[in-house]
């Protein structure tokens, strides 16, 4: 087989139905729209969610709860999985996400007190918990608050 003897499969490849070009087509006139109604009309058809005058069931179900659209979401980073870091001693937010203890890189990152830490370490996140940063200095490393907009 050469490259210029490659073709679909008979039958494969079907012209379009060419609508609205009058009655020799077939499809001339209304353009196999029929006569009248929603259909028929320019951007006619029904709007997504539309149940046929049927209550929609985003108006059948009660409103609930409260979306604050300030909210910040920490990336919750345990003591305990610093100490897989290896030899690290420097901790920042891209070092985590490298090592993919964080899996979002816009997320704000938050040590907790899980755990314990075996060395002194330099630790920059944006907040810590109190056992945290106890624990962190007791260790003789520092914890550093890294202050974002």
């Amino acid at each position: 087989m050469k490259l210029h003897e490659l073709a679909p499969a008979r039958g494969a490849k079907r012209k379009r139905k060419r609508i609205g070009r009058g009655p020799g087509s077939g499809h001339g006139k209304t353009a196999t729209k029929g006569h009248k109604g929603l259909l028929a009309r320019s951007g006619g058809g029904k709007r997504p969610g539309f149940e046929g005058g049927q209550m929609p069931l985003v108006r059948r179900l009660p409103k609930y709860g409260f979306h604050n659209p300030f909210r910040l979401e920490y990336a919750i980073v345990n003591l305990k999985t610093l100490n897989a870091l290896g030899a690290v001693e420097h901790v920042t937010p891209q070092v985590l996400i490298d090592a993919g203890l964080v899996k979002r890189k816009t997320r704000l990152v938050k040590i907790l007190g899980l755990g314990e830490v075996g060395r002194p370490l330099v630790v920059q996140a944006h907040k810590f918990s109190k056992s945290a940063m106890d624990k962190i200095q007791a260790a003789g490393g520092r914890a550093e608050v890294i202050h974002s907009v």
